[in-house]
C-alpha cells in the first residue's frame, strides 16, 4: 500500500520555517501593547486572505489570535512600509535561481467590485454601473507578477501602463547590474494609445500593443495569456475578488502579499 497518499498537504496559509525566515527579519522590530507573535499574526493574515473573511470571522481554535489583533498587524506593517520588500527579495532570489524571464512582460487590468466604497473605486462599466475598483498587474513572461497597481474602476488600462512599468524595482539577485525593465512588453487593444507608445519607448521597452479596428489573431494573446493566468491565481485569494474595506492601503497590502506568495511559490517549484 502507497501510504505516501495519506500524508496530509500543508494548509495554503502555512508558513514553513524556509518562508518565515524570508519574512522575519523585513518586520520593524517595534513594541507593541500586547506582545502576540509575530509569526502568528502573520499567519492570521494569510488565513484572511485565503479565506476571505472579515477580522472578527478569524477562528479563534487556529491559535492565530484575534482578528483585531493580526487586522492591527497589517495596518502597521503597511505603515511601516513591509510588504514591497519581501516583493523585492523573491525577485531576486528568482533571478538568481534563473527563473526570471524580462525578455518580455505582459500587462492587463481585472475589474472586482468595492461593495463599501472608499478611495481608489468609481463606477464600473462592465458591471453595470456599480462601485468597483480595478487591479493592474504586469507580469515576466513566464507569468510571475513584477507589480500590481490599484485604481478606481473607471480607470482606463492604459493610464496604469507607466505606473506599472515604473513600479518594476531594479532586480538583483546576481553579479552585475540590476535589471531594470523588460525588453518588450504586450497589451491587448485597451493600452492602444499612440501616447502611451511614445512613453514606453522613452523608457527603452518596445510596445507590442494590439490595434483597435484590426482583426483578431494577431498572435499576441498566445504569448499575453500568461498574465491572465496570473490573475486568476491572485483572485484565488478570496480576499482580493471583492473589495470590503474602505482604506484603499488595506487592499494594496493585500494584492501586494497576494503577488509575494505567487513569487514564492514559483521559486519553491524551482527547487
Amino acid at each position: 500500500m502507497n501510504r505516501g497518499c495519506c500524508v496530509a498537504r500543508p494548509k495554503p496559509w502555512e508558513v514553513d520555517d524556509e518562508l518565515w525566515a524570508v519574512i522575519e527579519p523585513l518586520l520593524p522590530n517595534v513594541e507593541r501593547r500586547t506582545r502576540h507573535p509575530d509569526r502568528l499574526t502573520f499567519l492570521g493574515i494569510l488565513f484572511v486572505l485565503h479565506a476571505g473573511i472579515s477580522w472578527e470571522h478569524l477562528p479563534q481554535e487556529l491559535g492565530f489570535g484575534s482578528g483585531m489583533t493580526c487586522g492591527a498587524g497589517l495596518a502597521e506593517w503597511s505603515e511601516a512600509g513591509v510588504w514591497p520588500r519581501p516583493h523585492k527579495v523573491l525577485l531576486a532570489r528568482l533571478h538568481s535561481a534563473n527563473a526570471l524571464d524580462l525578455s518580455q512582460a505582459a500587462v492587463d487590468g481585472s475589474h472586482i467590485r468595492a461593495l463599501k466604497g472608499g478611495s481608489k473605486t468609481g463606477r464600473t462599466p462592465v458591471d453595470r454601473g456599480r462601485t468597483g475598483s480595478k487591479h493592474h498587474l504586469i507580469t515576466d513572461a513566464t507569468g510571475i507578477p513584477l507589480a500590481a497597481t490599484l485604481t478606481g474602476g473607471n480607470r482606463n488600462d492604459v493610464t496604469q501602463f507607466i505606473p506599472l512599468l515604473e513600479a518594476v524595482p531594479p532586480v538583483r539577485g546576481k553579479r552585475g547590474r540590476p535589471l531594470r525593465r523588460p525588453d518588450t512588453v504586450l497589451g491587448d487593444r485597451g493600452y492602444d494609445h499612440d501616447k502611451y507608445r511614445r512613453l514606453v519607448w522613452d523608457l527603452g521597452v518596445k510596445p507590442l500593443i494590439a490595434r483597435r479596428g484590426t482583426e483578431h489573431g494577431s498572435g499576441l494573446g498566445i504569448q499575453r495569456w500568461v498574465v491572465e493566468r496570473t490573475f486568476a491565481h491572485l483572485h484565488w485569494f478570496r480576499r482580493l475578488r471583492i473589495r470590503w474595506k474602505i482604506r484603499d492601503d488595506i487592499h494594496e497590502a493585500f494584492l501586494t502579499l497576494g503577488c509575494a506568495l505567487i513569487r514564492w511559490r514559483r521559486l519553491r517549484s524551482r527547487c
